[in-house]
C-alpha cells in the first residue's frame, strides 16, 4: 500500500516537515531503502548514514537535525516507524473464505468473515470469532473459544476447552492445552496426575512458532493481554503470566510459576517450578531460576543460579582471573616450601 507522507504523520502522530504530498510505499532500513521507502533514525549516531540514503522520508527525533529529506518527527521514532510499517506492509491473508476441504462439525461457530484455510479443522461447539482467519491445517479443538480477529498461521493445534482473546496471533507449529508433565512415582512407576485444566489466553496475545502451552492440571495456565512470546517457549501447566510480559526464545518455564505484568524474560532462561516474578522483573539471556525463588521487579538479574546483574558482574570478574590467581597461589606455594626447608 502507499500513503502520502501527509497521511502517514496524521496516522502516527508526527509532525511533518517538508513535501506532505511525498508518497511513501513501503519501509527499509537505510542502507537498502529505495528513495520511496520510509526509514527512521533513533539517535545522532545514525543520522550520517540516514543522510546518505537514498530514503527520501525519514522518521526523526523533535530535534534532529537533518536536511534535504521530508521529516516526521516524533518523540519516539521506533514507535512511530513501527506503526508506519503497520500501515504500509498490512498482513496478506492466511485464508480467504470457507476452503472447500476445511471441515467444520455442524455444532460449530464461526462469527460473521471467519476464513478457513485448507484442511483446517473446527470441532464441535468450537467457536472462532468474527474476522479470525485459521490457516491451513490449522486445528481447534471441541468447545475451545478464539475471539474476534484471530491470526492462525498453519499446522497450528489449539486443544478443546481452551480460551483465547480477540487479535491473537498464533504462529506456525504453536500447541496450546497439551498436558502438563504432572506424575506422581508410586508403587514402582509413575502415575499420571490428573491433567483436566484449561488455557486461558488475554487480548492482543502473540505466539511465536513451535511454542508449546499446557494445560492446567486442575485449574487454567493463564496469560494476560499484550503477552508476547518468541519461538520455541514452553509454558508449563498452571503457569500465570501478567498483562505486556514479554518472554524471549527457548525458555521454559516450569509448572505453578507466577510472573507479573511487564516482565522481560531474555532467550534461554529456565525458571524452576512455583517462582515467583513480581511485576517488571528482568531476567538476561541463560538464567537459571532455581525451583521456589521470588525474582524482584525492576532489578536485572543473570547467571546460574540467577543473582543481581552487579553481583554476576563481580563474580565474573573473579572467575575470569582464577588462572592468574592459581598461578600467583602456587608461586606462593613454592616460596613457603623452600623457607620451611
Amino acid at each position: 500500500m502507499t500513503f502520502t507522507a501527509r497521511e502517514l504523520a496524521d496516522q502516527i502522530g508526527a509532525i511533518l516537515e517538508g513535501d506532505g504530498s511525498f508518497r511513501v510505499t513501503g519501509c527499509a532500513s537505510p542502507e537498502d531503502a529505495a528513495a520511496s521507502e520510509l526509514i527512521f533514525v533513533d539517535s545522532e549516531k545514525h543520522l550520517e548514514s540516514a543522510s546518505r540514503s537514498r530514503a527520501v522520508c525519514v522518521v526523526v527525533t523533535p530535534d534532529a537535525a537533518l536536511s534535504g529529506k521530508v521529516l516526521l518527527r516524533a518523540a519516539n521514532p521506533k514507535l512511530a516507524f513501527a506503526k508506519a510499517a503497520a500501515m504500509l506492509h498490512p498482513p496478506a491473508p492466511l485464508a480467504q473464505g470457507i476452503h472447500p476441504t476445511a471441515i467444520v462439525a455442524p455444532s460449530a461457530k464461526l462469527g460473521e468473515g471467519v476464513a478457513l484455510g485448507p484442511y483446517a479443522v473446527i470441532e464441535d461447539g468450537a467457536e472462532i470469532g468474527a474476522g479470525s482467519q485459521i490457516g491451513p491445517y490449522s486445528f481447534v479443538g471441541r468447545n475451545a473459544k478464539l475471539g474476534a480477529g484471530c491470526r492462525l498461521h498453519p499446522r497450528v493445534t489449539i486443544y478443546g476447552g481452551m480460551r483465547i482473546g480477540a487479535r491473537a496471533l498464533i504462529h506456525s507449529g504453536v500447541v496450546i492445552g497439551a498436558d502438563g508433565f504432572g506424575l506422581v512415582f508410586g508403587e514402582g512407576h509413575y502415575f499420571k496426575f490428573p491433567q483436566i485444566g484449561t488455557v486461558e489466553i488475554g487480548d492482543d496475545v502473540e505466539i511465536g512458532a513451535n511454542t508449546t502451552i499446557d494445560r492446567g492440571a486442575l485449574g487454567a495456565t493463564r496469560l494476560g493481554n499484550d503477552v508476547k512470546l518468541d519461538n520455541l517457549v514452553h509454558i508449563a501447566h498452571n503457569v500465570q503470566i501478567g498483562d505486556h510480559t514479554a518472554i524471549s526464545a527457548q525458555t521454559g518455564i516450569a509448572g505453578s510459576s507466577t510472573i507479573g505484568s511487564k516482565a522481560i524474560i531474555g532467550g534461554q532462561v529456565g525458571i524452576g517450578d512455583h517462582c515467583h516474578l513480581e511485576d517488571g522483573a528482568i531476567l538476561g539471556s541463560k538464567c537459571g531460576i532455581l525451583p521456589g525463588k521470588i525474582v524482584r521487579g525492576g532489578v536485572p538479574v543473570w547467571g546460574i543460579p540467577a543473582k543481581p546483574l552487579a553481583k554476576f558482574k563481580e563474580v565474573q570478574f573473579w572467575h575470569d582471573r582464577l588462572p592468574d590467581l592459581a598461578e600467583r597461589l602456587k608461586v606462593l606455594e613454592a616460596a613457603a616450601a623452600k623457607q620451611d626447608k
